[in-house]
């Protein structure tokens, strides 16, 4: 396999990450996409938010390329997490879902433009990571941002099946069994049993 080739490969699974967060917006009010629905505050714009300030540490900072756009809540010089702890992790009434979502797009491009500048050895510093002084290939940079932006479209699954039932990894193909609401809820009522005996819950 050719270095294009394991660049395409790495690309595309990055891709298709972006592309179900993304998705999870699709079709929701501003009071959803923003609401907070676990006790940390999870909330499905926050989660895009975060994701655009990811992209923009690990494949532009990291390696020296800098984005040459303000963005108020990206601060790498303050380190991984902006300004303030969670203050990429969810949007303020002001901001719009627009302009997060543009950002997010624009940080992609600029992620994308350093995957096809650099070898996938190349080096970068990542000043946060705690092995030696943080030097990181590229292939390897490449294969956490992987890891983390699917992790957070997990996270975005389960945000928008508490916001309004809607499930599924893609719109065109969901990847879910084939069953109506009340098979589902039969389908979770069994679950419930099972754990009640398995806990001793009467």
């Amino acid at each position: 396999m050719t270095e294009a080739d394991q660049k395409a490969d790495l690309r595309r699974y990055l891709q298709l990450a972006r592309d179900a967060v993304l998705w999870k917006l699709d079709g929701l009010s501003e009071y959803d996409v923003r609401r907070p629905l676990t006790p940390t505050g999870t909330n499905l714009l926050g989660l895009v938010k975060h994701l655009s300030t990811v992209e923009l540490l690990y494949l532009g900072f990291v390696f020296g390329r800098h984005f040459a756009e303000q963005v108020p809540w990206f601060r790498p010089d303050l380190g991984p997490n902006g300004l303030e702890p969670n203050t990429d992790l969810w949007a303020t009434a002001t901001e719009s879902r627009e302009d997060i979502l543009g950002v997010y797009r624009r940080a992609c491009a600029h992620a994308d433009a350093t995957i096809e500048a650099l070898d996938l050895d190349a080096t970068g510093r990542v000043p946060w990571w705690p092995e030696r002084d943080g030097a990181a290939t590229l292939h390897r940079v490449l294969a956490h941002l992987i890891a983390e932006t699917h992790r957070h479209a997990g996270h975005a699954d389960i945000v928008r099946e508490l916001v309004d039932g809607a499930a599924g990894w893609q719109a065109a193909a969901d990847f879910l069994p084939p069953r109506d609401q009340a098979d589902w809820a039969r389908h979770r009522d069994r679950i419930e049993q099972a754990a009640r005996e398995a806990g001793g819950i009467g």
